[in-house]
């Protein structure tokens, strides 16, 4: 459940602040009439979001046994490039994001404000609510009413967090938020690549390829299913979210995971550590400057 409340707490926020810098643009601007398109883009991307959602929940259901392995296996893969990607970008971009978003808002006024701002609105807070089904859909096949409950949690308080910074005038550093939550959101995604693996492994075994060592166990720990320490017990389930813990983990499995989480905790550490990196800090003060 901690993995799907980060994963949703993340990208709600990330979208609550581009909709918040939108709109600040817009009454800073004199232009607040036009707000009205931007919430029409909002809501139209999260409700097709959750059809998106039900669409993947619903082929799922429709594979047979080999199958599920080998979809769940692509949708952890697909879930940790995207991640990737999202978390690098993040680091980059830094401060810059909000200069980059008005200007790209001033164009779209431009050409014209009604079918651009609704129409940017949508692309922007769609990309979020794409990306948090893709990453959740591994989560929600293995535990639904899990990732349920967690990724409610986690829209909920970005939410609450959004309305603080640009309404009540709460100033955060923003830097800090997105540095903290990537790290936990690499050893996330090396433990959905390790997780991918061994799906993969199980999918081409039951088709009679074998990977020699690479498929034998790194250890065994004899705990029995029903054990609360076992990966799908209550506090083992927890560490098999966050760091990939698995009580039988495959050789391949952990190659691949902690190569990926090494490589990514150094690339993030060093993006955020650059010298020309300044802490970003949002509040509602933007709303009048």
């Amino acid at each position: 459940m901690l993995g799907q409340y980060l994963i949703a707490f993340r990208e709600t926020l990330e979208a609550s602040l581009i909709v918040a810098i939108i709109l600040s643009y817009l009454i800073r601007t004199g232009r607040w009439k036009l707000a009205i398109y931007v919430l029409y883009g909002t809501w139209s991307a999260i409700a097709l979001s959750i059809i998106f959602g039900w669409l993947i929940w619903s082929f799922y259901g429709t594979l047979a046994g080999s199958s599920q392995m080998l979809f769940e296996a692509l949708s952890a893969f697909l879930a940790v490039a995207i991640l990737s990607t999202m978390i690098v970008w993040m680091a980059s971009k830094g401060k810059k994001i909000g200069q980059e978003l008005e200007r790209r808002v001033e164009r779209t006024i431009l050409r014209g404000a009604a079918t651009g701002l609704t129409s940017t609105t949508f692309i922007v807070v769609f990309r979020e609510g794409f990306e948090t089904v893709i990453f959740l859909t591994p989560f929600f096949i293995e535990d639904p009413l899990g990732t349920f409950y967690g990724g409610l949690g986690g829209v909920l308080i970005a939410l609450i967090l959004a309305y603080g910074m640009f309404v009540v005038g709460v100033k955060i550093s923003l830097r800090k938020i997105f540095y903290f939550t990537s790290i936990f959101l690499v050893l996330l995604a090396g433990g959905l690549a390790g997780y991918g693996t061994h799906e993969l492994i199980e999918y081409y075994e039951g088709l009679g390829i074998e990977f020699g060592w690479l498929a034998e166990p790194v250890y065994t720990l004899n705990l029995p299913s029903n054990s609360l320490l076992h990966h799908n017990g209550l506090i083992g389930s927890i560490f098999a979210v966050m760091v990939g813990y698995s009580v039988r983990p495959e050789w391949a499995r952990m190659i691949i995971q902690l190569s990926y989480t090494v490589i990514m905790v150094l690339i993030t550490l060093w993006i955020y550590k650059r010298k020309d990196d300044q802490s970003l800090f949002i509040s509602s003060s933007s709303l009048s400057t």
